[in-house]
């Protein structure tokens, strides 16, 4: 397989907020390509130079290792695209739905899929209304930022204005979403399958940007402590939530239970972190893929894209 991936490009980088965060995961993605042999290097993804730095070079596949706006969200899916390189991960259209949050509840309430009831603001929302209507606390995000950027949990109509003033910074609309008390819990998906279930727990109030990327003090729990039978239907109603955004190849599902045990859908991630504090390597592992052997099954997926556009174009197949 190895042999048959080519010279692989890793993107990294970005112009997103999460552009610290995609270096770290490029980087580690890149070190495990060049262990196992691949012929892989690195671009640094800037705006103004994508292009002609994916066209100066000969490439053969691309593994998208990019958070956030630009990378996460179809822009750079549809580009690979019109360039006709394989990629990993979802593919254009589930990118930019999965990265909208306010879209992705949308759809996933359409499905009869449990997910906690929102609002969307403006600057004429009043807060204190959206208090009355959701409870207290709640949770504020902007709707195309990743790895908790611009979120913050609110217990008060007046701390709701100040993290909707703060929030509106980021990219999208700003989404006000119904807390759920009680676990947290994420779900990997790989080649059609959830991975081993991992319970976070933190002293934060939230399993925020410090807690996910910079603290010592965050535990992960897998097993994740629930009963086969629990644990079974989380990873399928992650699955159906992956599946039902059209996603593809690899990613995570966020869940909240509440105090009644009752799952509910928080977020999909397409292009999930691959850094040391990330998740989808610590699932892989509890499934018995150490991290370079998680890498090159998902780039592996590309080769079986490929066959499949081979395929289809020897066929005389049109995909409308």
């Amino acid at each position: 397989m190895i042999k048959n991936l080519g010279r692989v490009a890793v993107l990294m980088g970005g112009w997103s907020a999460e552009r610290p965060v995609s270096l770290q995961s490029g980087q580690a993605v890149l070190d495990a390509l060049l262990q196992q042999g691949v012929d892989a290097f690195a671009i640094d993804v800037k705006k103004e130079t994508v292009l002609q730095d994916l066209l100066k070079e000969n490439i053969d596949r691309v593994f998208i290792a990019l958070h956030g706006k630009g990378g996460e969200d179809g822009v750079i899916q549809s580009i690979l695209e019109v360039l006709a390189l394989p990629y990993t991960g979802s593919g254009v259209a589930a990118s930019a739905l999965a990265m909208d949050k306010l879209r992705t509840k949308q759809i996933l309430e359409g499905a009869g899929l449990p997910t906690p009831a929102f609002v969307v603001m403006d600057d004429d929302t009043d807060c204190e209304a959206v208090v009355a209507s959701l409870g207290s606390p709640l949770i504020v995000k902007p709707t195309l930022e990743g790895s908790s950027l611009g979120m913050a949990q609110v217990e008060s109509s007046t701390e709701l204005k100040a993290a909707y003033d703060a929030a509106k910074d980021f990219a999208g609309d700003v989404l006000v979403e119904q807390w759920v008390t009680g676990a947290e819990y994420t779900i990997a998906i790989l080649e059609h399958q959830a991975l081993p279930v991992i319970q976070l727990k933190t002293p934060h109030k939230f399993y925020d940007y410090s807690a996910k990327y910079q603290s010592n003090d965050t535990e992960y729990l897998c097993p994740c402590g629930l009963s086969a039978d629990d644990e079974g239907h989380m990873q399928r109603l992650a699955l159906s939530a992956f599946n039902t955004v059209g996603a593809s190849g690899w990613g995570r599902v966020d869940v909240m239970c509440d105090a009644d045990n009752k799952p509910w859908i928080i977020e999909i991630n397409t292009i999930p972190g691959m850094t040391s504090h990330s998740l989808v390597p610590m699932a892989a592992k509890e499934s018995g893929l150490d991290f370079d052997a998680l890498v090159l099954a998902i780039m592996g997926q590309t080769l079986k894209a490929s066959n499949s556009n081979l395929a289809n174009k020897a066929n005389g197949t049109k995909h409308v």
